[in-house]
């Protein structure tokens, strides 16, 4: 196990090395998230539209297209100079590069979400004092069922001639429950509902990110060897 945890986690430091270096794919989130804010913030009229009512679909559809941009350049660096194969060639399991992968992943898409989070409570005037830990909790579960399928599915879109364009069309039919039951509950905690309200949503939130998690792992191997 120890052997194990070693080499996920040396391929989760590399990616986030590679990543501190470019900054690309974090940078390309960061400024999608905020141009996102600035642009629903002058597009909706709080005289008519309580900003509690559409906060939560806004902050997850800003999720998902954004984490895109980051998700679908998984493999693009090692992917151009044939360096992914070099990984996969490595004694390490594919369920381990595939765990590694989703992990650099996750850690960039919740920074991302934090930030999301951030703009639009400064856009719209949101309260969130009294459910803002359950409210990260609930982005931290969804970002890690969406990294979990979109890396699954980069690999997939990577290998083909219609590279990242094909991702979307992978992965959205897969995030129905996931944004259904994202935004079901981001609405009732914006809204300063208890956490007892919500509490069967944020189980099927878990329950959809562990699937995805365990799903990954198990057909990584078949992706990447095809």
């Amino acid at each position: 196990m120890s052997t194990y945890l070693t080499q996920v986690w040396a391929i989760v430091w590399k990616d986030l090395l590679l990543e501190i270096r470019s900054r690309e794919r974090i940078a390309a989130m960061g400024a999608f998230a905020v141009l996102a804010g600035v642009l629903f913030n002058f597009s909706i009229d709080t005289t008519t539209t309580r900003p509690e009512d559409v906060a939560a679909g806004l902050i997850w559809m800003t999720l998902v297209f954004g984490g895109l941009l980051g998700v679908g350049r998984t493999f693009h660096l090692e992917a151009q100079d044939d360096a992914f194969q070099g990984v996969l060639m490595s004694p390490a399991p594919k369920d381990a590069v595939f765990l590694a992968k989703t992990t650099a992943n996750f850690a960039l898409l919740y920074a991302v979400s934090l930030l999301v989070l951030g703009v639009f409570s400064l856009f719209f005037g949101l309260n969130l004092g009294q459910n803002l830990g359950w409210l990260v909790f609930v982005l931290g579960l969804g970002s890690l069922g969406f990294v979990a399928l979109g890396t699954l599915f980069a690999a997939v879109s990577t290998g083909t001639s219609m590279g990242e364009t094909l991702l979307p069309v992978l992965v959205f039919p897969l995030l129905v429950p996931m944004v259904i039951y994202g935004v079901g509950t981001t609405t009732r905690l914006i809204d300063g509902r208890p956490f007892s309200e919500v509490e069967g949503n944020v189980r099927m939130l878990g329950a959809f990110a562990l699937a995805a998690l365990a799903a990954g792992a198990v057909l990584f191997r078949y992706v990447v060897e095809e």
